[in-house]
């Protein structure tokens, strides 16, 4: 493939479980799996498994990484050049033998701590937090161990716990530096709900950004609560309502977007896109074909994928507004 002429920057944080890989189906299906190279930093870790057991240190700790090699390497990709990228083995635990990894057009630095170590963040053009509630979270992980993995509930327990607190010093106010916040909470269209199939989704975008255009729903800057026509969406119990608002997150002034229940018919998500304005879709109606394309995606029927596919196309206009050809012209009249 041609040397990409500029290297387009995005980072991807959140918990493990927090629908990550999703997510990166989903960047990778907006711009062709060529076009895209995805480094997850758990390869710049620098104690490995045996190493982590015997200090106490776990991978959510920074001192468990290795930043200054992450900021060397991530900027060396942004500028051009190839890096020897160390990996880190899964199955084994231990770090193997670096790989070569070449410059690409889009490159993504997905994982624990992407807008940890500011000299990293300042690298990126564009930067996502999957932020899953605490609720959500201990079901999702409690049915996945104990049904995929024979876990008892009280270890599962017990380990949610544990790592705790290096979540809550570490992991979880990164989400404070994201351009956007995809998070994903409990209904509140049931009662005291305690399965969580229906969940609530907030699209939280921050307001200000050089050259990003929050979603929003009908009316620029007003409040809005929606509650769909069920003649036009079609939708089982408990419903669906969607929300609209500018609000402030961590100091930030911003735009949310949330959809509370779920889509029954994803051939009919072309209505609530009619209503929806600074979508970056290329044309009426490919937001609604990207959903329809991967019904199989989890997710796909509520906001989490509804927010996922509107956050996958901001980050082609960011990369489109990044890598466009400017004309002599042009220069001389920007200029004055």
């Amino acid at each position: 493939m041609k040397k990409p002429d500029r290297v387009v920057l995005i980072g991807v944080a959140g918990d493990s479980g927090c629908g990550k890989s999703t997510f990166l189906r989903r960047i990778t299906d907006v711009f062709g799996e060529d076009f895209v190279t995805v480094i997850c930093l758990d390869d710049y870790h620098s104690l490995d498994r045996k190493q982590r057991k015997e200090t106490g240190i776990t991978a959510l700790d920074p001192r468990a990484n290795n930043f200054d090699l992450m900021y060397e390497q991530i900027k060396a990709l942004k500028n051009g050049e190839s890096i020897d990228k160390p990996i880190y083995n899964h199955e084994t635990g231990e770090i193997d033998p670096p790989e070569r990894i070449n410059p690409n057009h889009i490159v993504v630095i997905e994982g624990l701590h992407p807008l940890y170590d500011d000299r990293v963040r300042s690298l990126l053009d564009f930067s996502v937090y999957l932020d899953i509630g605490d609720e959500v979270k201990i079901a999702w992980k409690i049915k996945r161990d104990m049904a995929e993995r024979g876990h008892r509930y009280e270890d599962v327990l017990a380990s949610i716990n544990a790592r705790r607190p290096d979540f809550n010093a570490y992991i979880d106010p990164q989400k404070a530096h994201a351009d956007v916040v995809i998070q994903i909470l409990g209904t509140k269209l049931i009662p005291d709900d305690k399965e969580h199939k229906v969940l609530r989704v907030r699209l939280i975008q921050r307001d200000g950004v050089e050259g990003f255009e929050p979603v929003y729903l009908f009316d620029e800057g007003s409040t809005i609560n929606w509650i769909p026509c069920g003649r036009k969406l079609t939708c089982s119990y408990p419903g669906i309502k969607m929300f609209y608002g500018p609000d402030s997150y961590y100091g930030n002034e911003v735009s949310l977007l949330e959809v509370d229940g779920s889509f029954e018919n994803l051939e009919e998500m072309i209505y609530v896109e009619g209503h929806l304005s600074n979508t970056s879709t290329k044309y009426y109606g490919e937001m609604t074909h990207m959903m329809r394309e991967h019904k199989d995606y989890p997710g796909s029927k509520d906001g989490s994928g509804l927010f996922q596919v509107l956050v996958g196309l901001k980050m082609r206009a960011t990369y489109e507004r990044l890598t466009a050809k400017t004309t002599p012209g042009e220069k001389v009249a920007a200029a004055v």
